[in-house]
């Protein structure tokens, strides 16, 4: 069954049931893109056969949980980011959408946004074998900072995850309280179902923390579920699992004014029979204000507001202490999630300047982030080999589904993915056929004042066609 999730959780969009050739193909630096698997081929150039394949009966004894990996993998690959920038704002993880293309797409538009993965089961880490555990937990190094979320209920098997993944050397870990979708809050009996047990929690958050290699755990949830969906009820959660919390100071030599155990908070309940994901995320009225209380009462924590919020002039207020209601705390910053894939351009394309106060921003236009993302593409593709089916793993679809909404509001942008999907079909398995050659195909249709416009600057209206 183990195996099986894995082979599913694997799967994209035509590129399933992918040949066994992991163990030959290229990790760590490949074109000009550094991974961070370099950090587990320095572990297996020191110690060979340090990786031991996890028991099918349990977890075992890892010998990295005292975080004495880090002395074997050199220097530069253990210090990511010496001053990491406050979670003033982050991509909230969203199954199928923030894949490691799309969070390097997000990079691209903001170097100082914290980038969350998709939600990475538990059970999967534990039972899959190196080196196909970097489908899972392999990442750019030039997105940190990244968060990596976990999902599961056992803090044995959640504590046994961590251990694999520390050495990736994500910035945070985060533990999924907040998911209401009924493959994981029902059967799986995790994500938001969790929050009816702050104690077992807490024990996940104990495992995880003595597990991460010194990177702090963090937890996403929601400000009730069900019935338990009392202020009081969100403040008992809150105060039973920070308990077993640490300050989100990153491990990697960063020293912030202030660091304190950091919640990211979904400002609706979930309900968890009767609503589908998608009701979760409208129906429940947001409550912000619950949210700020929160930092008033708890002032010792951070807090990450989650819900609502779908720009970066927004997300700018809530970082500046602008908009605070009456009697509450100042919250950490935003964490934006759906509004960031329907429109990554004008959430993330100026955000560094308006939220972060940078004096520039990564990406001057549209055509620098796309000249920008075709060299990622051009190293990435068919990195993981290739389907029996003919598709390169990722493909030429997986590597252009985060430009999808790039365009919204634009003149022909609906004509223009109309294109895309025309030479996908066409062209999706065709050797040497690369993004950078597929947007030059098609990418006339878009006039030069909506590929070269700056961040701020668009015509403000539905694509006509």
């Amino acid at each position: 069954a183990a195996a099986a999730a894995a082979a599913a959780a694997a799967s994209e969009d035509g590129d399933g049931d992918v040949d066994d050739t992991m163990g030959a193909l290229p990790r760590g630096n490949i074109k000009g893109v550094h991974w961070a698997s370099a950090r587990i081929l320095a572990l297996d150039d020191k110690v060979p056969g340090w990786w031991t394949f996890p028991s099918q009966k349990g977890v075992r004894d890892t010998a990295w949980t005292d975080a004495s990996w880090r002395q074997l993998v050199p220097m530069p690959l253990v210090v990511p980011l010496l001053t990491p920038p406050p979670q003033l704002l982050s991509v909230a993880p969203m199954m199928d959408y923030t894949t490691a293309h799309f969070r390097y797409l997000c990079r691209l538009l903001s170097a100082n946004t914290w980038l969350y993965t998709e939600m990475e089961v538990d059970q999967t880490l534990v039972h899959t074998d190196m080196p196909r555990l970097d489908r899972y937990l392999d990442f750019p190094t030039q997105t940190h900072p990244s968060v990596l979320q976990l999902g599961g209920s056992n803090p044995e098997v959640l504590g046994r995850a961590t251990a694999i993944a520390a050495p990736y050397g994500y910035d945070e870990i985060n533990l999924n309280c907040g998911c209401p979708s009924p493959k994981v809050a029902g059967k799986g009996a995790f994500g938001a179902a969790l929050m009816l047990e702050p104690n077992l929690v807490a024990e996940c958050v104990a495992a995880m923390q003595q597990n991460s290699g010194g990177a702090p755990v963090t937890v996403k949830c929601r400000i009730g579920v069900d019935d338990v969906d009392s202020y009081d009820d969100l403040c008992r959660f809150v105060e039973t699992v920070s308990a077993s919390m640490v300050p989100t100071a990153p491990h990697i030599g960063y020293q912030p004014n202030n660091p304190r155990p950091l919640f990211a908070i979904h400002s609706r309940k979930a309900i968890l029979k009767g609503l589908s994901p998608h009701g979760n995320r409208t129906v429940p009225p947001l409550r912000h204000e619950w949210v700020y209380a929160l930092a008033r009462d708890f002032p010792e924590l951070g807090f990450v507001l989650n819900g609502g919020i779908a720009t970066a002039e927004e997300a700018a207020d809530i970082a500046n202490g602008v908009g605070i209601p009456e009697g509450g705390g100042r919250l950490v910053g935003t964490m934006i999630g759906r509004a960031v894939h329907a429109n990554p351009w004008g959430v993330l394309g100026n955000a560094d300047v308006g939220v972060f106060g940078e004096a520039t921003n990564p990406c001057s236009s549209r055509r620098d982030l796309l000249t920008k993302y075709a060299v990622y593409c051009k190293a990435t593709h068919g990195r993981h080999g290739t389907t029996k089916d003919g598709y390169s793993v990722p493909s030429l679809r997986h590597l252009m589904h985060p430009l999808q909404n790039l365009f919204l509001g634009e003149p022909n942008a609906k004509r223009w993915r109309r294109e895309v999907d025309e030479v996908l079909k066409r062209d999706g398995r065709r050797p040497g056929v690369t993004v950078g050659e597929l947007l030059r195909q098609t990418l006339h249709v878009l006039s030069d004042e909506t590929l070269d416009a700056p961040p701020g600057v668009g015509w403000g209206r539905d694509a006509d066609g």
